[in-house]
């Protein structure tokens, strides 16, 4: 009997049973599947170890286990041992017995399954050569099903190209039988039109059916096509000299039936669509819109629909000028203009953008339409409204500036062309096609903008001319005012009144500014900016130069008119109400001319700082051009350099004049020759020093105020010296004795002191040496000697010092110096 234990199938046997009764029988079987070793030993051994197991289990639990997992034996363990009589193992020949027999099958088993191994590997040897020899049969016949398909491709091919041949053909054949069917159709209709010139009432039904328009159309332009053709054909037959005796009559007659027909059936649709419009049939004017498409490609109907537009009655036309110039015959202003033009040009475009949404729902080419319609309103609307407003004006009789003047129409151009440009920009985001409407609207200012250079320049010196009649008027009216008072006080003031304003000349920029605004609106090239720009600043310029020019020759004309006032008063030292008044003429116009030299000053530097600003960036572009216009700036301002030094000078010689009637009236002889009565020396300056001096101060604190940098110090630096020369020759009127030179010295420290403020090293030296010079009147006779050694340079003038002193003939200092100085004698 057998029994399956752990999936290894065993026979059992029993453990009496002898090695030699083959207890086990192994089978191919047993080892199929989970097969386990373990599993075979364990059902090997099981049977025939049972009792031993048992014991071997007790004798566990009677010994002590090891860490190691050994059994710790006890030590009686030996003794019991060798009692024993019975053999340790007595089932090891069952199972020697047991493992030879298993050995024995397992190796017959092993044979078995070799004998079977190698069965299989012969028919499966055999399969696989069948298995291959079918392959390759396989392959040969899939070669043949392939070159099969690729056959019948290639025939399916051939039969479509065929039929797609036959199905062009059929194509071709029915588009000529069509093409034949319609020519003989027109040929037929053009045999109507070409049988009895001028009469259209044998036509057929076709041509004067309404419900049949769109098809009649169609067909006589294609009548008028083909008509037209033939008659060209002929004509260059007969040009070329060949067939030109066979050559027909032509179809002369049919063109201008259907001429006249075309020209019929165009009213008719005309007149059907103007019906329309007046009623908004959209549907039916977009249905005779596409029909008279095929008329010269709807042109008529285009500008047919445009001219019928409201927006280009004469009335409406009209109400634009009344509205942009207001009142006949009332003067426009360009702010009022600015609103019309904004209001007009507003109206335009919102009709416009109206106009173009029922365009673009009835006219199959609507951008066409847009651009005619805004073509007309730059070419017919607007150009009449600017008509009106830009009168240009003659420039040799040019309007006055009562009635506006040039200024007026340069602002009302510069409106009107702002305006329009904005226009054209809206019209062009409303839509106008194609149309150039940046090039249509510069245009219309070309008659303007060719001379219009001419017209800033000449409205420029309009301008000035005017501002002068008015400064004019305005010192005629203060003089008149001023009938009572004395003449040289008049005259005075009534240069006062025409002094220098840097208001004014701030009115000149200002001017140009606008002008230069203009230059720039009017000009998209930068070099056509820069030559107008150029031309106008140099109109400043000239402004400037003649207007700072004659204020400082009036200004001029009141210091000569103050040195006569002085030399006809001015007799002698006598001192006189008229030579006060003389006196203070000079000081006045001294003042009047400092002010008129600062105005200046500060009118140039307006205009430098204008260049600078706004006109040398756009005299960039063209070369050569910044550096042209500072020359011409700078040979402008020559002239007014001119007349500003010869009035500085005048100022000189007035002030020297005034030092000079002070010291000749106020300087007394006892002021340099005290006499020795035992009172102390007066160390105060003299009256006439001290007078000189605060007259000095007083005038020239203007000269301070007015001059600035080397102006400043070239003007001081002549006073300064002149002031020198002249207290140099006024003191050799006078006699000093040793108590007079301290008095002189006092003076000359006085003088001193007050040229250090002019900032003028060379004065002050000059002073100095004064200083060191007045000693002469002070030391011994004999000490005149060694009183220069240090500053030989003065020896001259000091001689003429010494000659002044009181004691010069009884200490006989002439023959004392020119023992010493011979070189000086």
């Amino acid at each position: 009997m057998r029994e399956t234990r752990d999936g290894v199938r065993v026979d059992k046997f029993s453990s009496s049973a002898s090695a030699d009764s083959d207890p086990l029988v192994l089978d191919i079987d047993d080892f199929k599947g989970e097969f386990s070793f373990d599993g075979l030993f364990g059902n090997l051994v099981n049977e025939i170890l049972p009792s031993y197991q048992e014991e071997e289990s007790d004798a566990a639990e009677g010994h002590d286990a090891l860490p190691n997992g050994n059994l710790r034996t006890p030590p009686d363990a030996g003794k019991s041992a060798q009692g024993m009589s019975s053999p340790l193992f007595p089932e090891v020949d069952d199972l020697l017995s047991l493992f030879k027999n298993s050995c024995k099958q397992l190796v017959d088993l092993r044979k078995q399954i070799d004998g079977k191994l190698n069965n299989l590997k012969k028919e499966v040897a055999v399969q696989d050569t069948t298995h291959r020899k079918t392959l390759s049969e396989l392959e040969k016949g899939v070669d043949g099903l392939f070159d099969s398909f690729a056959r019948l491709d290639l025939r399916i091919s051939s039969v479509g190209q065929t039929a797609a041949k036959i199905g062009d053909h059929l194509q071709s054949a029915d588009a000529q039988r069509e093409v034949a069917s319609q020519t003989i159709e027109l040929i037929k209709y053009l045999m109507e039109f070409n049988s009895s010139p001028g009469d259209l009432m044998e036509l057929s039904p076709l041509f004067s059916d309404d419900s049949r328009v769109a098809e009649a159309a169609s067909i006589a332009q294609k009548l008028r096509s083909f008509a037209e053709d033939d008659i060209g054909r002929q004509s260059m037959t007969i040009s070329s000299g060949v067939g030109n005796a066979t050559a027909s009559r032509g179809l002369e007659v049919a063109v201008a039936n259907l001429q006249e027909y075309c020209n019929e059936l165009e009213n008719r649709l005309l007149a059907r669509f103007d019906a329309a419009s007046q009623k908004r049939e959209l549907s039916t004017m977009r249905e005779c819109a596409k029909i008279l498409s095929q008329f010269n490609r709807g042109t008529s109907a285009m500008q047919h629909y445009v001219g019928l537009c409201p927006m280009f009655d004469v009335e409406v036309m009209n109400a634009d000028a009344e509205l942009v110039l207001g009142d006949q015959g009332a003067q426009p202003s360009p702010s009022n203009v600015a609103r019309g033009l904004s209001s007009i040009f507003k109206e335009i475009t919102e009709t416009v953008r109206k106009e173009a949404a029922t365009i673009a729902a009835v006219f199959p080419s609507p951008n066409d339409v847009m651009s005619i319609l805004v073509q007309r309103v730059l070419e017919d609307r607007v150009p009449k409204l600017l008509e009106k407003l830009l009168l240009k004006p003659s420039l040799v009789s040019a309007p006055p500036m009562e009635e506006g003047g040039l200024i007026l129409y340069l602002r009302l151009l510069a409106v009107a062309y702002e305006k329009t440009q904005e226009l054209a920009r809206d019209l062009r985001g409303v839509g106008c096609g194609d149309l150039d409407v940046e090039g249509l609207t510069e245009s219309l200012f070309l008659p303007h903008k060719d001379i219009y250079i001419e017209y800033e320049q000449a409205s420029l010196r309009q301008l000035y001319k005017a501002k002068m009649e008015e400064l004019r008027t305005e010192g005629q009216q203060s003089s008149e005012s001023s009938g009572t008072i004395g003449r040289s006080k008049g005259a005075s003031m009534a240069s006062s009144h025409q002094q220098i304003s840097v208001t004014v000349v701030t009115e000149f920029v200002r001017w140009n500014e606008e002008a230069v605004s203009r230059c720039t609106l009017f000009s998209s090239q930068p070099a056509a900016v820069a030559a107008n720009v150029r031309a106008v600043f140099t109109c400043l310029l000239d402004q400037v130069s003649i207007y700072i020019t004659e204020g400082l020759e009036r200004a001029r004309d009141s210091l000569t008119e103050a040195a006569a006032l002085r030399e006809r008063f001015v007799l002698g030292t006598s001192v006189s109400r008229r030579a006060e008044a003389a006196a203070a003429a000079g000081e006045s116009s001294f003042r009047s001319f400092m002010v008129a030299v600062q105005r200046c000053g500060s009118s140039v530097a307006i205009v430098q700082q204008y260049f600078a600003n706004s006109i040398s960036r756009l005299l960039l572009p063209v070369d050569g051009a910044h550096a042209a216009s500072c020359e011409e700036m700078a040979t402008a301002m020559s002239s007014a350099e001119g007349a500003a030094y010869k009035g500085l000078q005048q100022c000189i010689e007035t002030v020297m004049a005034e030092v000079e009637r002070i010291l000749s009236t106020e300087q007394k002889a006892t002021d340099y020759r005290s006499p020795d009565d035992g009172i102390a020396p007066d160390h105060r300056p003299t009256q006439a020093c001290s007078k000189v001096v605060a007259y000095l101060s007083r005038v020239l604190e203007s000269a301070f105020t007015a001059l600035e940098g080397l102006n400043k110090q070239a003007f001081l630096t002549e006073l300064g010296n002149r002031l020198h020369k002249g207290l140099l020759n006024h003191w050799q009127k006078f006699t000093f004795n040793a108590s007079g030179g301290l008095r002189l010295k006092r003076d000359i420290t006085e003088y001193g002191e007050f040229v250090r403020s002019f900032n003028a090293p060379s004065v002050d030296e000059k002073f100095e040496q004064l200083g060191i010079m007045a000693n002469v009147f002070i030391v011994a006779p004999e000490s005149l000697s060694t009183l220069f050694e240090g500053t030989p340079s003065i020896r001259k003038d000091a001689q003429r010092f010494i000659q002044l002193r009181e004691d010069y003939k009884s200490a006989k200092l002439a023959a004392r110096l020119s023992s010493l100085w011979p070189s000086s004698s």
